[in-house]
């Protein structure tokens, strides 16, 4: 293996991009860089299907369990933590694999954003900066959803970093951010993967595993975490399953399974579109034999050019 190559393993939730990423690694000599929004979190476990020690098969991973669950955590942030990780890996001969669903996560690392040719504004980013200490991430972002209404939809509230920038453009030069043709310039050769059911199958294993969340305590960690401070105001919270998990409880009605499911079920079809357009994207069937073999064959040909 040669320069700097990268492969990501992404798709939706309960596609199996967990096992395909340790596969590789373990074939490939690489180790895997989670790109999870949920899965950052200390004390997220259930509900992030984080996994296990046995299913790392021995195979480093970064990226897991890193942030305090009282703490916000942006794009920003994960690229300032995760891309020196990429490096590290690439410097010692190794492959690195970045596996997960968010896909902004992902994008920060693959590529260097440069925002048309506008220019910084100070002044107008601190007005906006103190606006979001003073009144929180949402109120920023209801700002920028009036005047930019594309570039909020795509962005969380809480990626303070980008929804302040975008602000920034607007009010300095009266051009929306989403009318600005963004570059990026790749920082890597990368290829991605993005194992695939049918949507049936797919649905199907989305409610098994939300079952199976239930089954190994997702109740009772969200239980925990609410007794040890967390509110539905921290960003941790927003993530599926534990905001709905929160809200029952605090309510004090039924676990809310089947909302968790069909919501789980709508994040998928999002993904999906999202990493469709992803640049080098090889979609392959994982149902059935010979799907890995497939993503070998793929892989091979990547590495060895």
């Amino acid at each position: 293996m040669s320069g700097s190559k990268i492969i990501v393993v992404c798709g939706s939730t309960a596609s199996g991009k967990t096992a395909l990423a340790v596969d590789l690694a373990k074939r490939y000599d690489g180790e895997v860089v989670s790109a999870d929004s949920v899965a950052i979190y200390k004390g997220l476990d259930v509900g992030s299907a984080k996994p296990t020690k046995e299913e790392m098969l021995g195979v480093k991973h970064y990226m897991i369990d890193v942030v305090s669950p009282f703490d916000e955590f942006s794009v920003s942030d994960y690229e300032n933590a995760a891309l020196p990780i990429v490096n590290d890996i690439l410097s010692r001969g190794k492959l690195p694999i970045i596996c997960g669903g968010t896909g902004f996560y992902i994008n920060s690392v693959l590529y260097k954003m440069s925002y048309g040719n506008s220019k910084g504004n100070a002044e107008i980013r601190n007005k906006y900066e103190k606006i979001v200490a003073e009144k929180g991430n949402e109120e920023a972002y209801e700002i920028l959803k009036k005047v930019d209404p594309v570039t909020a939809e795509k962005l969380h509230p809480n990626d303070k970093m980008r929804v302040i920038r975008a602000l920034e453009i607007f009010e300095s030069s009266g051009v929306r951010k989403s009318d600005i043709k963004d570059e990026m310039t790749p920082r890597f050769d990368f290829i991605a993967i993005m194992p695939t059911y049918d949507r049936e199958t797919l649905y199907n294993r989305i409610n098994k595993r939300v079952d199976r969340m239930f089954e190994n305590g997702l109740e009772e960690e969200v239980r925990g975490l609410l007794k040890n401070g967390l509110t539905l105001g921290n960003q941790s919270m927003q993530g599926i399953g534990y905001k709905e998990t929160a809200e029952a409880i605090l309510n004090g009605s039924e676990m809310p399974i089947d909302t968790i499911k069909l919501n789980t079920r709508h994040y998928a079809k999002r993904q999906i579109t999202f990493f469709k357009r992803f640049q080098n994207l090889f979609a392959v069937d994982n149902s059935g034999d010979g799907g890995f073999e497939k993503v070998c064959k793929i892989a091979d040909n990547f590495l060895k050019n």
